[in-house]
């Protein structure tokens, strides 16, 4: 039986409970990893896990909170031997607004996913990491940070952050053997397409595959397939990169 990419590791997604993050969860479990789907629907998470096998554990935690992060990288660095794959996957938008018109709390709720956990989490588990001689942290960002489009201006510039804070990330850590890389998806089939588009319409879905030169949306099962290679020894000598899995949009 041939093994999987990522066999015998460790992986944690935050946000696994849906959409890309699935994708991303089912894919590492067919790669050969065990998985901690960590998600504040924890409900949704639970189920995941169930129906995914012993090698998916469901751990509920809201990744923008310091106390909720730190109760949640204890309970998997106490599970878990070592953690060798971390994804930033958790995020939230913002429906189509003029950017002078959001509302100051969506404002705030957006840093606080969208940003500040990627800082939360790196103090949380970048040590261990540190410690262990190395591992792998992708973060989910945005074809809207390096190609925004009118109406989303916030969101675009928290994914523009996450795209620069990972060739940050990895000039630092790469002494350390810890390789940081980001992936931008596209518009896809998940639960925030309706808040992007403003409405899931037909003609709404028309427009948005309009711009994208393979005419589809992205699924989960893209996502998941470029995390497993920028995870995987593949990628061994990738790092600092923000891979566009786009069907051509930002062309």
């Amino acid at each position: 039986m041939v093994e999987g990419r990522l066999a015998g590791r460790t992986a944690l997604v935050t946000g696994g409970a849906s959409g890309f993050g699935e994708g991303i969860v089912r894919r590492f479990l067919k790669e050969g990893a065990t998985v901690a789907i960590v998600d504040r629907d924890g409900d949704k998470a639970t189920a995941l896990a169930r129906e995914l096998g012993s090698s998916a554990i469901a751990v509920h935690a809201d990744v923008s909170h310091e106390a909720s992060v730190a109760q949640m990288s204890g309970t998997i660095l106490e599970r878990f031997p070592r953690l060798d794959i971390l994804v930033n996957n958790a995020g939230i938008g913002h429906r189509p607004i003029p950017l002078d018109e959001l509302d100051p709390g969506i404002f705030d709720e957006l840093l606080a996913v969208n940003v500040r956990s990627v800082f939360l989490t790196a103090r949380a588990f970048v040590p261990a990491m540190k410690r262990a001689g190395g591992g792998a942290i992708l973060n989910v960002a945005s074809t809207g940070g390096i190609r925004p489009r009118p109406g989303l201006a916030w969101y675009n510039a928290s994914k523009g952050w996450m795209i620069a804070a990972t060739r940050a990330m990895a000039i630092e850590l790469a002494a350390f053997r810890i390789r940081v890389n980001a992936i931008n998806p596209v518009a896809g089939e998940t639960p925030l397409l309706a808040t992007f588009m403003g409405e899931d319409t037909p003609e709404a879905r028309a427009r948005m595959v309009a711009s994208i030169p393979l005419g589809r949306l992205s699924l989960p099962a893209d996502m998941g397939a470029a995390a497993a290679y920028l995870c995987s020894d593949d990628a061994a000598m990738v790092t600092g990169v923000a891979l566009e899995v786009d069907g051509g949009r930002c062309l």
